[in-house]
């Protein structure tokens, strides 16, 4: 078991790609931070920040792009916020990843970095985390402080629940919320709440998938997740959140005016998470940090979907309007012949 466990260690490790070898090759001194906000395995980034794009880009005017500094801001508080959520969830569990394989060499854990430093750390992070908040419409500001208290409670929930997953579903798609609001300037409940509750059900997907890795540890050291909970039951409970998420999808599209390259995309979205719960195999650590890291691709087709379905959304309105106006002529004319 220790070894199959190793290899999805080191298979898991060179999934991360390019970022892992830039920071190898940054000071040394510097590695152990870098490393405590993973920014050598930038997945958690994009997943954090596709809840973000999907918001900012259905806000968007019907024909226009979305705003591209705006999707920069999104991305840079992405980068730092994902980065101390790290951070917090090391130092809580700085007495417990030691006694898990995937986590024994993270860098608080490992003595590599110390509680006061990392302290210090996060609050740089959290420091530059509220600058970038702070570029955005008052209503956005106090919306994203909400999401603290989520942000500080998610690490503890295994220790309690068995669906720390959904905890981290609630954080982790808060900007479902943000993009909307610092469009418009307030939320419009409608579209956000279904498109939140999407992205609960994409995390409570992935983070389960994610969690199977570490259950063997997870249940000798007493620790909580989905992947426990599920078990061989995985796959049914999976294809539970996968159909409301695309329910919720459809329906926020619905909500919004989104036209048909919006719903192509949810059929390729469907396939991708279909294909993904078919052929998971649960106790294979290899497959599971393959399938986790494939969400991505997930994030991306629903927001080239919605960026897709926004641009022609102008089309449809003008050939509509064009069909009106030669309606209202043709109830007119005969009136002036007659006159």
């Amino acid at each position: 078991m220790r070894a199959v466990q190793r290899q999805g260690v080191h298979t898991t490790a060179s999934l991360q790609g390019a970022a892992a070898e830039v920071v190898a090759r940054l000071p040394s001194s510097l590695q152990p931070y870098l490393r405590l906000a993973r920014l050598d395995r930038p997945i958690g980034t994009w997943l954090l920040f596709w809840p973000c794009g999907w918001s900012i880009c259905l806000a968007a005017s019907p024909g226009q792009l979305p705003s591209l500094p705006l999707l920069a801001t999104f991305a840079a508080g992405s980068f730092v916020m994902r980065g101390a959520g790290c951070t917090i969830n090391d130092m809580w569990d700085k007495n417990i990843d030691n006694k898990v394989e995937r986590t024994r060499d993270r860098p608080i854990t490992s003595g590599q970095v110390s509680m006061f430093d990392a302290l210090v750390f996060l609050g740089g992070q959290l420091g530059v985390g509220l600058l970038v908040l702070l570029q955005l419409n008052w209503y956005s500001v106090l919306l994203g402080a909400a999401s603290m208290g989520l942000v500080v409670t998610y690490p503890v929930m295994k220790r309690f629940t068995y669906y720390p997953q959904f905890v981290l579903g609630l954080a982790f798609n808060w900007g479902a919320l943000l993009g909307w609001s610092a469009v418009c300037g307030t939320c419009t409940w409608s579209v956000v709440i279904p498109l939140y509750m999407a992205g609960i059900s994409w995390t409570m997907i992935y983070d389960t998938i994610y969690a199977h890795q570490d259950k063997y540890d997870d249940v000798i050291i007493g620790m909580k997740s989905t992947a426990i909970k599920f078990g061989d039951q995985t796959d049914v409970c999976l294809t539970c959140f996968a159909s409301t998420m695309l329910t919720s999808l459809a329906y926020c599209g619905w909500a919004s005016g989104q036209t048909w390259p919006f719903y192509l995309s949810l059929m390729g979205v469907g396939g991708h998470l279909a294909n993904q719960i078919l052929t998971l195999d649960v106790n294979n650590r290899e497959d599971c940090a393959k399938k986790f890291i494939s969400n991505r691709w997930v994030g991306l087709g629903v927001f080239m979907g919605i960026v897709a379905g926004g641009l022609v959304k102008e089309k449809e309105e003008l050939q509509l309007d064009s069909l009106q106006e030669s309606l209202s002529l043709e109830r007119v004319l005969p009136g002036l012949e007659g006159s």
